[in-house]
Formats: structure tokens, sequence, C-alpha cells
């Protein structure tokens, strides 16, 4: 397994070369209202940039010691660095973990590159830019608060958040770094296992073609495979058998669960024609999922998902999280709440964050930033980030399934239109084609197409006689697919399959009751923590009791600004007992046979 502490993971940490050069710290900012700052040449006025703010927070939080969260269009940044010396035969290159939305970066007033999408990481090779002395770095950053056809998720068009919605996150928000790497390099690796064929496929690119690529992967101290090919592309894929999991009695050992998040550990090396070599340190897990018979598997037995809605938002420094702690600390307070998953809501989350999420064992539903309205440019966008995305995190052994579309965002009319409906059901294939290897739900909440491997429904009913009515058994979650609307639209769009896995993906929303004038939203009130604990054992009771549900997303971990229905509150701090908490939450479920088994072992009570 990896070993590092928090503020050692790479902001990649799935193709880590040792030296990366953080870049992040006080860096010269402005804003520009009017946008003249191309025409003026900041990127060649270090005077342009009149204040300071802490790298990687944006200018709305806090913590980047700016904080303005009016809307501000256009913002710039301006860094100075020394670059180490470059051996011969070597490049730099220059990594953004994401800028929210599209970035110009200038080195020493060289555009080296833009980008779009404010999710994704991107990367410049900024050799021919050095100087002999130091380095400047300019970015400039565009995102307009009310394009609505720009992916935004719960970032809020108008300037103060209301219901759902939250302050914006402009510009940079997660770590820039440098690198030195040889002319031939590694510029992605992927990793995909294949349990019954007792193997990993290794994918990659190279900046070059021409060398041999030796994978050595390793558990502990035992070699599980040390293989050599000969690569005359720039890219490459290959299988790397493992023999260790051929043992069918044995290889339960190897494979990553919740319960048992083994990594394994793998060493990647370039040994090219003429010239210097590269070697890259990454993992993977060795683990299937899919669904079969109305489950969800894993590793090919039925599993039962006990997920919270994650909003990844924290009050000091909104969708960046304050510190590399915070990343691990949120992973650890969802696994002693009793949850086994999380489905990280309209937000690509940070490559660190889900580090934690392989490492220490929680299943992740992987989702984006939607749009708002529908058209070509909408489509255009949410489909690139979205690709990007996928490719980013697919080697991620947390990330069990791909959700793109949430509630009909930014395809309201789904129902009636036969062009948004093609949208949804167009990413659901796109993500299959990357990534077949996990389900995808092209619609969750609702309005859902047949093009869908789970049906996720949300419901916010206040009452678990409620949910019990809807959902205890497969008569009654049959006719609620068929003619109910718990979110008032349609919950299938065409022929209801029955042996499609049926989730509660988002219900709950339990929150104490607002005092009188408070900024809140929220679906269901409580008095205090004792109040919570009984209601939330109502709600997850009755879930738990459904033979037919395969799992369920309770919402949500946190407070986040008005919408005050979290388990805990936005620091962190827990509204209830976690003891109490975590009780309600590991109860046995009835949708698996043996469940009682697991929970009493987990409790160490004696044979029930």
């Amino acid at each position: 397994m990896i070993d590092a502490e928090p503020e050692h993971v790479c902001p990649r940490p799935q193709l880590v070369r040792q030296g990366w050069i953080d870049l992040c710290g006080q860096w010269g900012f402005a804003f520009d209202d009017e946008d003249r700052g191309r025409t003026g040449r900041w990127y060649d006025d270090a005077a342009a940039f009149d204040r300071s703010i802490l790298v990687p927070y944006p200018p709305e939080s806090q913590l980047s010691g700016i904080h303005a969260p009016q809307p501000h269009a256009v913002v710039w940044y301006r860094h100075e660095f020394d670059a180490p010396p470059l051996p011969p035969g070597h490049r730099m290159l220059l990594h953004f973990g994401a800028v929210d939305y599209r970035a110009s970066v200038w080195i020493n007033g060289i555009l080296v590159g833009e980008h779009e999408g404010g999710q994704t990481p991107f990367s410049f090779d900024i050799t021919e830019t050095l100087q002999r002395d130091r380095q400047s770095i300019v970015i400039r950053a565009e995102d307009q608060p009310a394009d609505v056809a720009q992916p935004r998720g719960k970032q809020d068009w108008r300037p103060e958040p209301h219901e759902i919605w939250y302050h914006r996150t402009t510009g940079i928000w997660q770590p820039v770094w440098a690198e030195v790497v040889p002319e031939l390099h590694l510029t992605e690796l992927h990793w995909t296992p294949d349990v019954v064929r007792t193997s990993v496929t290794c994918e990659g690119t190279l900046s070059r073609a021409g060398a041999t690529v030796r994978v050595v992967l390793r558990h502990d101290d035992e070699v599980l495979a040390d293989q050599s090919v000969r690569v005359d592309s720039t890219r490459f894929q290959f299988e790397v058998t493992i023999p260790a999991l051929r043992h069918g009695q044995a290889r339960n050992r190897l494979l990553w669960s919740p319960e048992n998040p083994v990594l394994i550990d793998a060493t990647v090396t370039t040994r090219p024609d003429q010239g210097p070599g590269d070697e890259v340190s990454s993992y993977l897990g060795l683990r299937d999922v899919g669904v079969a018979d109305g489950r969800f598997l894993l590793n090919h037995v039925p599993y039962y998902p006990r997920m919270v809605l994650e909003q990844g938002y924290w009050p000091e420094s909104h969708l960046a999280a304050p510190d590399a702690q915070a990343l691990r600390r949120e992973v650890e307070l969802v696994k002693e709440l009793g949850f086994n998953g999380v489905r990280v809501h309209q937000k690509a989350e940070d490559p660190r964050f889900l580090y934690w999420c392989d490492r220490l064992g929680l299943l992740v539903w992987g989702e984006t930033a939607n749009a708002y309205e529908f058209g070509p440019t909408a489509v255009e966008r949410l489909t690139q980030e979205w690709l990007e995305i996928v490719r980013r995190d697919r080697s991620h052994p947390c990330i069990v399934t791909w959700v793109p579309l949430n509630e009909s965002w930014g395809v309201s009319d789904i129902a009636s239109s036969a062009s948004q409906e093609h949208f949804a059901r167009s990413l659901y294939h796109l993500t299959k084609a990357i990534d077949p290897a996990r389900p995808v739900i092209s619609n969750d909440g609702w309005e859902t197409p047949d093009d869908s491997d789970v049906y996720g429904i949300h419901d916010y009913a206040p009452t678990g006689s409620s949910l019990r009515s809807r959902y205890g058994g497969s008569t009654a979650i049959q006719e609620t697919l068929a003619s109910g609307r718990p979110g008032g639209r349609r919950l299938v769009l065409g022929v209801v399959d029955v042996d499609r896995p049926v989730m509660l993906t988002e219900f709950g929303g339990l929150t104490y009751a607002p005092a009188e004038g408070e900024n809140w939203f929220g679906y269901s009130t409580v008095t205090d923590g004792a109040d919570l604990v009984r209601k939330l054992d109502d709600l997850v009771t009755a879930v738990l009791d459904s033979p037919a549900l395969a799992g369920f997303c309770y919402t949500q971990l946190t407070d986040t600004e008005q919408e005050r229905n979290g388990l805990l509150t936005a620091d962190r701090s827990p509204k209830a007992d976690p003891a109490e908490i975590r009780a309600v939450l590991t109860k046995p479920t009835k949708a698996l046979p043996g469940d009682e088994l697991r929970y009493h072992r987990e409790n160490s009570l004696d044979q029930y």
C-alpha cells in the first residue's frame, strides 16, 4: 500500500515522480471587471497586480485572503519561482489541477496554452520559455457567473446563494505544480483490472515513440508481476498477468473493497532507444464491479452501497479543500458514521480525495457539474469536460459508478424532447465506450432513459411509512417506477426493466428547525440530536427493510451554506452522537440474505 502523509500526496497520485515542485502559496492577483488585461498586456506587467491571493483558494473564499464573494468574471494571477537547472535531455512541465472555468497561461510573457473546463487538469511544456533567472507565471481565468450553458453544478448564478445553490468558485482551486521529466516520458497511465482473467490492463501515452515499457506490480514485499513490452508508438496497451489471482480460494487477500482496501503498488519505467528513461510510481486496486439480477455487484458478489451525498464544499474555502489533511479527514468521517460510500455531488472531486477513498476504502459515485440550459454550446462543453473527468479518474478502484446527469439539470424537458433524451443516452454510451467496466446512470433522480444500468430515485418522504409504501417490496417498487412521481416527474422514460437495480440515491434531508429569518433550506425538521437519530432511524430502517432496494444514498454529509440538512455541521462537527448514527446506518438489510451475519460479526455479538 502506498505510504504517504496527507501533505505529501502528489496532486496526481497515480502518476508520481520524485521531486515535484509545489507552486502553491502567495501569488499576485487582480480583478479585471472591464476585461482589459489582454490588450493592456498584463501578462507582461507586474504592476497590474495590486493585491495578493493564497493559491489554490478561490477569491470568493476567506482562506484566499481576498474574500470577495460578489461576481467577477475575469481574474488574473501572477507568480515568480526559481526553476531548477534542467539536466541534458530533460524538460519542465507546468501542471494545474483545476481552474474554473477558462484559463490562459503565460510564462515570461509568452502564451504557452489555454484550457476550458473548470474541473479537469491540464499541463504545458514550458521548457522553451524558461529564462536563466526567475520565471514568471501569469494566468487569466474567466468564469462568467450568468452563463448557464457553462457546467457550474451548485455554483449560484445569482449574486447571493439561494435554495440549494452556493457561493461561486472562480479561478485556481486545485494545486499548481511543476516537475522535471526526461524528453521521453509518460504523459498518461491507466489501469483496468479483470479479476476473472487474472490480469490488469496497463494503458498509457508517451511523449514520443520508441521505448521499452516495464511494469512491476507489488503487494508489500511480494512481486505479483514483472513484465516488459516494446512500444513503437506514442500509445500503448497490454495485459499484465497476475498469477496469484488464479488461486480462487486465496485471491480475496488481493481484492479491493471498502472492508479490505488492498492497493497494489506499481512502478512503471521507460527505456528509450537513446537518452534518459522515465520512472513513475503508481497504484491500482484489483476489483470488479457490475450489476445483475437487481443487485449491485462488487467482486461478483451482491454488495449493498450505504452512501451519503458529499458536496465537497467548505465554508472557508468553497470547492477547494482547506488543506490536504481535510481531504483525508472527510473520508474518515464518512466511514466513522457507518457509510461505505459517497456520491460526490455536482463536482469532480480533487484526485487526492479519491486517493484517500482508494486507500482507506470508500465507494465513490463519480459525478460532474451540470449546465442549466440545453443547446449545442452546453452539449459540447459538458461532453468535453465529462470525457476529461472519466479519463482522469477511471483508474481509481474507489469509483464504482458514473453519473453524468443529475435530476435532468440541463435537460429540463427530457420527457418530451427527443434531442435531450438523445443527449442523456449519448453520455451513457460515450462513458461506456471509454470505460465499459463500470455501471453508468444516464440521469440520476428521475426521468431515467432506457440506457442506464441503475434506477436512481430521489424521494424526500418525511416518514418511513411513506418510503415503505413506495419501496417496501418488488411490487410496490414496480408500481412506483411505472406511475409514481416522488419528485414531481416521471421516474422512467420507456419500459420499466424489472431486473435493473433500484436505489434510493437521495432521501432524508433532516435538519434542525431554522431560527426566525434564517437563510435556510431543508426538507424535514428535527428539534435536537435525539430527534435527529429517531427520525433517521425511521427513514433508514424503512429502506433497509425493503428486500428489493439495492442500496441508498442519504442526504447529506454536511451542512452547506443555507442547505442545512447535514449529519455534520459545516465545520464537520456531528449533530448527534456518531455512535448512534453509525448504529442506525449499519443495521442489516433484508436485500442481502445473510447480512445479519455481517452485522453480528462487525459488532462482535453472540450467535443470533
